[in-house]
């Protein structure tokens, strides 16, 4: 429990907050696994920490300075114009969570008008302050500023002169102006304190979550009373939400610096509100509101589905199969995402789905039925007991009605959107096309070394064995024809029945083709794979191969249903 703070000792002094308006899955932590063309994909969840932010600021009547990426302006407009309708500044941080140190002038310079038109689209005033995305001004970046001053910016937030950054220049730890060219800009740093020569971070944010309380509000007060400059003070919407879908490929120092303490963030806001007063940068700057026309938004495409309905084009019918097992958490990451796939392949092929809950003890069925139950073209089957992936994916082709038949992993770690160059491959006379991240021109990202070691000696093993030049043997990312792969007799369960569905294929002489493709690592929920079952039950499946005792019956096509 974190007591209230005594009342300011400054009097009618304010101080400035600032808020970053930004999703969990946009942080600059998460730039190298989550790529901003995935962002849509993810549970959005910025809505609700908005209105609890919102809400949290009315109840102390403080008014703050929200700053907004582009992309959030472009893809939640009715939220940015809230916050402007309950009295806050906006002002934007970049389209997207971009290095600054990687952006050029004329790059930085575009990036800011796309995130400017795009805020102010949303909200409705004129943008003059601005906060870079990723990383901090330094004073080897004042390029910047002078870039910000002819766009017509009136003031910066992005210094955090931390530890010995300021040490020659310890004035750029307070407010100052910048002039370049006749023009000149505010630059508000965020707080520190202690001597000259070592500045400690105090402005809020992680640092707030990760050190001691006791020794933070001792800071801030300390820096507080000296006067003169007042505290700037920041956190994040999505740090008021402890219940945050993880991201589970991150490293464990990532974990701890965006997850610990969430379920204290809230108490400690509500310190510094009670303790301090505060204001937005503009009001202290006395720069005005102003209103600015409206702008129509960018115009979106029209969804290809939608756009081509009805025009009578003859399409193929492919059905997706989904094996689901305990992936309750991965649902919605996976519903954007076929809905992008549909909108992407629905030029040329009828979809449809069928989705496989290998007996979840979570809430995957629940999930599933509330999700896609009224999708169309969509069939959800159960298994009563856990038979494993391989047994998931067999039962939705023999489910299937149609001869084109792929199977994607419901944790998307390939891009179900490779499905538009592997569908091509199936030719007539091909049974199976696999995607091969192990291919020359393949790839494999962030995935674990044992697993990305294990799975390329295994499918080494298996091609030396069959004597097949197929570089994987181990991807459920598959397009199949169902009339040759439905009758499969695989004894194998769980992961290792992935590897005997080839094996028993490649034996009966039917053709199959790889196709380069990219694996990454889940970012939702826990992988399924046990390292020592999985290594004896390939062994086990190999020694069979050796030992000849692979039996594969003769073809006999099954019924249509």
């Amino acid at each position: 429990m974190i007591s209230p703070g005594p009342p300011s000792t400054n009097g009618a002094r304010r101080h400035l907050l600032t808020v970053t308006v930004e999703d969990y899955f946009h942080v600059s932590a998460f730039n190298r696994l989550i790529e901003p063309r995935l962002w849509a994909r993810f549970e959005a969840r910025l809505n609700l920490n908005i209105t609890r932010t919102l809400d949290l600021l009315d109840e102390y009547g403080v008014k703050a300075t929200f700053f907004v990426l582009g992309w959030t302006a472009d893809h939640h407009p009715e939220a940015i114009a809230e916050i402007d309708r309950r009295g806050h500044e906006v002002a934007c941080k970049g389209y997207y969570h971009r290095e600054f140190g990687e952006m050029g002038v004329e790059e930085f310079r575009a990036d800011l008008r796309r995130s400017r038109d795009a805020v102010e689209r949303a909200a409705g005033r004129r943008v003059v302050g601005h906060r870079v995305s990723t990383g901090v001004l330094t004073g080897a970046d004042l390029w910047a500023l002078d870039v910000l001053a002819q766009e017509g910016f009136r003031y910066d937030s992005s210094a955090y002169p931390m530890f010995r950054e300021a040490a020659r220049e310890p004035w750029r730890r307070a407010p100052y102006v910048h002039r370049a060219e006749g023009r000149e800009i505010h630059e508000v740093p965020i707080s520190t304190c202690g001597p000259r020569v070592f500045a400690l971070p105090i402005g809020g944010g992680n640092w707030f979550r990760q050190l001691p309380h006791c020794f933070m509000k001792r800071a801030v007060r300390w820096q507080a009373q000296r006067g003169g400059a007042p505290l700037v003070l920041y956190f994040h919407v999505w740090e008021l939400d402890p219940d945050l879908p993880r991201i589970s490929t991150a490293g464990s120092i990532t974990r701890i610096r965006q997850y610990r303490h969430l379920d204290r963030m809230e108490a400690l806001l509500r310190f510094y509100l009670e303790t301090y007063r505060f204001q937005p940068i503009a009001q202290e700057l006395g720069l005005a509101r102003e209103v600015v026309a409206a702008r129509s938004a960018a115009p979106e495409p029209a969804p290809r589905a939608a756009a081509l309905a009805g025009d009578g084009m003859e399409r193929t019918p492919v059905t997706i199969v989904v094996p689901c097992h305990n992936e309750e958490l991965t649902v919605p990451y996976l519903a954007n995402t076929l809905r992008e796939l549909i909108a992407d392949l629905c030029g040329e092929y009828d979809v449809h789905f069928v989705f496989v809950d290998d007996a979840s003890t979570d809430g995957t069925n629940a999930a599933l039925h509330s999700v896609f139950g009224s999708w169309p073209n969509v069939e959800l089957e159960r298994h009563g007991t856990n038979r494993g992936v391989a047994a998931a994916i067999l039962t939705g082709i023999r489910k299937a009605r149609t001869e084109v038949v792929c199977s994607i992993d419901c944790d998307c770690s390939y891009d179900p959107m490779q499905l538009r160059r592997m569908l091509p491959l199936l030719k007539a006379d091909v049974t199976l096309v696999t995607a091969s991240p192990y291919h020359p021109q393949g790839a494999v990202r962030n995935v674990p070394c044992w697993r990305l070691t294990l799975s390329k000696g295994l499918s080494r093993l298996y091609r030396v064995s069959l004597r097949r030049d197929i570089s994987t043997y181990t991807s459920c990312f598959r397009v199949y024809r169902r009339s040759r792969v439905a009758d499969l007799p695989v004894r194998a369960g769980g992961f290792l029945g992935i590897a005997e569905m080839i094996v028993l294929l490649a034996l009966r002489g039917e053709r199959i083709v790889e196709m380069p493709a990219v694996l990454e690592t889940r970012m939702l929920g826990r992988s399924k794979i046990t390292l020592c079952k999985t290594i004896a039950g390939h062994l086990g499946l190999l020694a069979r191969l050796w030992t000849g005792r692979f039996r594969p019956r003769a073809q006999s096509p099954p019924a249509t249903n």
